[in-house]
């Protein structure tokens, strides 16, 4: 047990670490919890037609509510600096997997093959792809130092790893997950100090490249479009949104109530990636206004961790694991709401799936390990106490003696 101790008592360093931010573990938990309820409610319906148990969908995110759980603990108890030896072999195996999904492995389901099948669970490489660049990139950052704000150190190296992951997920396609790890790229650049002008040059070039990446995929074009005037579209590609922007309307400031929703029955994958539509509409507008403070307050105890880190790899990797989680919440709640075109991303620890909860579960225990205090360990040493002779003080406690009684 001796090793046990070792990995989770004690950081490599021989600090030792307090405990985990309360308030980020609290609100991640419950967010967590949350989710399984609105899964099950925006499922049941589902859920008994398909395969003929309303719990179906219940069951699953529980199960994988619960390992999350479990996977966050054991993650935050791990001392975060042990992470840089695995750096490479995470970031190789997550782009071997990446491949695997573009060269005919990957699952087909809804035009993309963002899956692998692993017996019967599915496995989504794009989700593990985000914290194993950010993992990545904290590392190499944090060893450049100085040398970031260099053209060909610190700019084209990590420009160009991240363009090969953006790249397969393209090829999926995968459009939201490129955008999430592009703007995580320049995110993390810019907290390290890169110069403005490297960052602005590269997101006007990539803002570019987007731009054409739309206009020569159909698809693509087709859902500006209907983003654009969704009204007009509500009967064919932008019937989703309009569902989705339905079910907000409907719940207008406090909701339906838990279960009474009724777009469950018109809302397409309402317990995946638009289950915020059925939030607003059994919440109403108070449940996503609260919705959207509890992912705030995850980012910004992310961002004190950063702060109080006690090294730059600590403060990188909880900058870009806040910024992950915050980018996705808010690019799945805006899609929801019809303010950004669809994209396919889930709200973090929310949506029904195991390979998005189980991978922010893991990048929620990296986050709460970092937030843990950490002292030098001093080594304490017995004092024992010395007797000395003091004649001069004794001669004048008698002198004083002598004058009181005279």
């Amino acid at each position: 047990m001796n090793w046990l101790r070792k990995v989770l008592g004690r950081s490599s360093s021989g600090t030792r670490v307090g405990e985990v931010d309360p308030v980020l573990a609290a609100a991640i938990i419950a967010l967590v919890g949350f989710g399984i309820v609105m899964v099950y409610s925006a499922s049941a319906i589902e859920a008994t037609v398909r395969h003929g148990d309303p719990e179906f969908f219940l069951k699953r995110q529980g199960m994988f509510g619960l390992v999350g759980v479990v996977v966050m603990w054991v993650v935050s108890r791990i001392d975060y600096h042990r992470l840089r030896s695995l750096t490479y072999p995470v970031l190789g195996s997550v782009t071997v997997l990446m491949v695997l999904t573009v060269i005919g492995l990957g699952v087909r389901r809804g035009g993309a093959a963002r899956w692998l099948a692993a017996g019967p669970i599915l496995i989504q490489p794009a989700e593990m792809a985000k914290l194993a660049l950010v993992l990545w990139l904290a590392y190499s950052l944090a060893k450049k130092a100085e040398k970031v704000k260099s053209f060909t150190v610190g700019f084209i190296p990590h420009v160009l790893m991240a363009g090969a992951l953006i790249l397969l997920c393209l090829k999926q396609p995968d459009f939201g997950s490129a955008v999430v790890i592009a703007f995580l790229t320049f995110t993390l650049l810019f907290v390290a100090g890169a110069r403005i002008s490297y960052l602005l040059g590269g997101a006007i070039a990539l803002t570019g490249i987007g731009a054409q990446l739309i206009m020569t995929r159909s698809y693509r074009v087709a859902r500006l479009e209907a983003y654009l005037d969704i009204a007009k579209h509500r009967q064919d590609i932008a019937y989703q949104p309009f569902q989705s922007v339905m079910s907000f309307g409907s719940g207008e400031i406090s909701g339906l109530g838990l279960g009474r929703g009724l777009q469950v029955l018109y809302l397409p994958e309402a317990h995946n990636d638009f289950i915020a539509a059925i939030i607003g509409e059994e919440l109403g507008f108070l449940g996503i206004l609260g919705l959207a403070g509890v992912f705030l307050l995850i980012v910004a105890r992310g961002v004190r961790a950063a702060f109080r880190s006690p090294d730059d790899f600590g403060s990188y990797l909880a900058f870009g694991i806040s910024a992950m989680l915050g980018i996705q919440a808010l690019v799945n709640m805006a899609v929801a709401m019809a303010i950004l075109p669809t994209k396919g991303l889930t709200l973090p620890f929310i949506s029904y799936g195991g390979s998005s909860l189980l991978v922010n579960a893991a990048a929620a225990g990296v986050l709460l390990n970092i937030s843990r205090p950490r002292t030098d360990a001093v080594a304490e040493v017995e004092t024992v106490p010395v007797e000395t002779d003091t004649p001069e003080a004794s001669a004048t406690v008698i002198t004083s003696a002598q004058e009181g009684t005279g």
